[in-house]
């Protein structure tokens, strides 16, 4: 039996029909919603981590891929594990680059806000890092929702790197955008800049804050002292 389908198997045993539900309550897996179509079988995240440490050794990269491209969400977000986990383990340039392409090839496949946050920043971050970032600004001008919550979070390692030249930008790009999904994301970038730089942040805020939508502007002054939160709240900044 090939490895993805001791995967497949292995995430089945640890399905729960009672959570399918919720599950797809939660991401919204309903006509209009934003996971309208996408199919759960029940396994938790740290029981999908589990299995993707178990296998990723041994599972290839061409395994990883068709296993990407399951209708299951979950033989998704576990592959996508696995393909973080190659991608850390790998030294050479050459099977770094292998991941990225595959990553790339079939980032339709990346299609809810789980897969991209785990993802993004850990792939495509260090990979664009200190090189040309052009790739993000195409996603972040893109019609889908996912590619331009994968532009803002890929900048998560840069940020880490003390670099906010490229979140920001990305984010004066989708600052107008009309889904929550987005606004949480950009919101979410910006509250990690100023946990680096809190004059970088709150400069920038200065600037955008009046034409954010409200969502976005909660999540990054989440951490802001309260009189300052409050000063951007009702807009007296």
């Amino acid at each position: 039996m090939i490895v993805v389908e001791l995967v497949k198997n292995e995430l089945l045993k640890h399905s729960d029909s009672a959570k399918v539900v919720a599950y797809k309550k939660f991401f919204q897996v309903s006509p209009g919603g934003y996971g309208e179509g996408d199919d759960f079988i029940g396994v938790t995240v740290p029981d999908q981590r589990s299995v993707s440490k178990k296998f990723y050794g041994e599972i290839s990269l061409r395994e990883i891929e068709l296993l990407l491209n399951e209708p299951i969400h979950e033989f998704r977000l576990t592959a996508v594990f696995m393909l973080v986990k190659k991608y850390q383990k790998f030294k050479e340039k050459e099977l770094r680059e292998e991941v990225v392409n595959i990553y790339l090839k079939n980032i339709d496949r990346i299609n809810n806000w789980d897969l991209v946050d785990s993802s993004a920043h850990l792939i495509l971050g260090p990979h664009l890092f200190n090189e040309d970032t052009g790739l993000l600004y195409e996603f972040a001008q893109s019609k889908s929702l996912w590619i331009q919550r994968i532009a803002i979070i890929t900048t998560l390692f840069f940020i880490r790197n003390h670099f906010f030249q490229d979140t920001l930008k990305i984010a004066e790009i989708l600052i107008n955008h009309k889904h929550d999904l987005i606004h949480k994301a950009v919101g979410w970038m910006l509250r990690e800049v100023g946990n680096k730089d809190y004059n970088v942040e709150f400069e920038f805020l200065q600037r955008h804050y009046k034409k954010m939508p409200r969502t976005m502007l909660r999540y990054a002054i989440e951490k802001f002292p309260e009189e300052i939160r409050q000063g951007f709240l009702k807009g007296s900044i």
